[in-house]
Formats: structure tokens, sequence, C-alpha cells
């Protein structure tokens, strides 16, 4: 609509010069190439941010299912544990991390992410935790729910507390098209921005896949938060490419001491088996304990 606009403008604008004396059509020509040259500009620019962000959009997985073995390693600051584990995700239903003790592989932990709680089982305690996104306190502050964070695990866009980007979604993203004008395998920073949540991708210009995600929160009170997701080593997956290697960096300056913590998951052997069940229900042996509780002892491990 608005390039039609604009060539309205155009030709109004050469109607009314060749209607004109020979004088008023000196005066006014300088002017008007100018204008038409700069709306032009802008809509051929505004084309290529949207080009961009489809091509970005478009390199979604089209399983239903990713199910994966991985090694889970998680650096507090003071430590590192390094353990075997399973990854299991179905469309818009699950995410669920399973860690395993090593050679044995029987499983000590559980995480589970659905679109109504997240869910913590620690297996050698005999505990869990069974809570709404607003009850954990680094996806509260970084705004993010299911569908977010489905994303963020499945190396894609999201638009906030929208279960996907469809076509009228991509015009709220914005796309750095300077970057487009560099070498090979230039990184373009895509950004959408979301009451005090600022979220960008970094996409690689050529392939559009995204090699890094960041959401941040500013809080007057509190400080910043920032969730940084790393992806590299991307292979084929069906007709798609997905990354083998996730980093997942929070950084909050929420508490008293500013706290960095970091979890990396390689994987290894990516199906798309359908053959599971996608929700846990905890044994009724198990106790139910409050989310700090049971990470406490999980990062202990």
């Amino acid at each position: 609509m608005k390039t039609n606009k604009i060539w309205i403008t155009a030709a109004l604008s050469l109607l009314f010069v060749g209607c004109s004396t020979q004088k008023q059509a000196v005066v006014n020509q300088p002017t008007k190439p100018i204008e038409q040259k700069s709306n032009n500009a802008e809509a051929t620019a505004k084309k290529q941010m949207l080009q961009f962000v489809q091509k970005v959009s478009d390199k979604a997985l089209y399983q239903n299912n990713v199910v994966s073995d991985l090694s889970f390693t998680l650096n507090t600051g003071s430590k590192n544990i390094t353990v075997p584990g399973t990854l299991r995700m179905r469309k818009d239903e699950v995410i669920r991390l399973q860690l395993l003790v090593p050679i044995l592989r029987s499983e000590v932990g559980r995480i589970e992410f659905t679109k109504d709680y997240v869910l913590f089982i620690d297996r050698i305690h005999k505990q869990y935790v069974k809570a709404s996104y607003n009850d954990v306190a680094f996806l509260r502050d970084n705004g993010i729910n299911f569908y977010s964070l489905q994303a963020l695990f499945w190396n894609q866009l999201f638009v906030p507390r929208q279960q996907r980007v469809g076509e009228s979604s991509l015009t709220q993203f914005a796309a750095d098209l300077t970057a487009l004008q560099s070498p090979n395998k230039a990184i373009v920073p895509v950004t959408l921005k979301d009451g005090k949540m600022t979220y960008k991708w970094l996409a690689e210009s050529l392939s559009g896949l995204i090699t890094q995600a960041e959401a941040k929160y500013v809080s007057p009170t509190h400080g910043a938060s920032t969730l940084t997701w790393n992806y590299a080593n991307f292979q084929n997956f069906g007709s798609k490419k997905f990354p083998m290697n996730h980093e997942l960096v929070i950084e909050t300056a929420a508490t008293k001491a500013k706290k960095t913590l970091k979890a990396t998951f390689e994987l290894d052997g990516l199906t798309d088996n359908a053959d599971w069940e996608a929700f846990t229900t905890p044994s009724t042996k198990y106790q139910q304990v409050s989310v700090e509780e049971i990470l406490g002892k999980l990062t202990s491990l």
C-alpha cells in the first residue's frame, strides 16, 4: 500500500509540473525527484528487511519431534558438572531434559517444560517441583514462557505471547541491513522490542541460520537480566539444518551479588522418533519442594 502511495505522489508531481509555467517547473524540479528517491529508498529498505526476516523464519524445522542423546555441562562459577543425558522435544507440547549417571545411564534428574508448568524431578533425593513460569525467577525475569523457550531450543525466531511467527508478525522485527553488504557469512542483527524486554538474534547473512539469541530485561529496581543462547555445529536434519551445540548463559543483577549461570548441550544422534510419552507424573513417593531447594541439590551432584 505504501509503494502505491509513493507512485501516486510521483504521478501527481509530474502532472503538476507539466501544467505549470516554465518558471514553476524550474523551481519545483529539484525537490520532487529527491523526495521520490528518498521514498523509494525507504520502501526498498523495508522490503529487503522483511525478505531477510522471512529467510530467517523459513529455517524453522518441519519435524514435530526432536530426540537426541546429549552431554550436559553446568557451570555455576565455582564448579563444572558434566553428565550424559537425553533431549526429547515435541512441538507445542513438551521439552524434556533427562540427566543420567555416567556409564550406568540411570536417570538422576529430569527437567520438563510444558505449556502450563515447569517440572523439576530429583531422582536421588526423591523430590520434585511443579511450578508456573512466573515462579521460576530466571524465566520470569527474562519474559520467557513455553513458546519462547521452545523457540530457543528449536533455534527459531519468536514473538512474546504468540505460539507462531506468522507472516503478519514478521514486520515486528527489525534487521540491520548494513551487514548484508559485508563479506560471506556476515552476521545480521535482528531485533524485537516488547516493553522492558529487548530480544536480539544474530543470523548469518547468506544462510539465514541463527547463531545467537538474546533476551534482555531491564528493571529500574533490580537491574538487568540477560539470557543468551549460542548455537554452533549445524548439521542436516531432514531438509533443514539444526545446531548440535547449544550454550545457554544466564546473567542477573536481581540478586545481591551478580550471578552468571552457564549450561551447554552437545547433541549426538539426532532423530525425529515419536515413540515416547509426552508428560511425566511424579511418583506419589516423591516430596514436593521449592525451586531453589531442588536446583541447589541438582547443582551439587
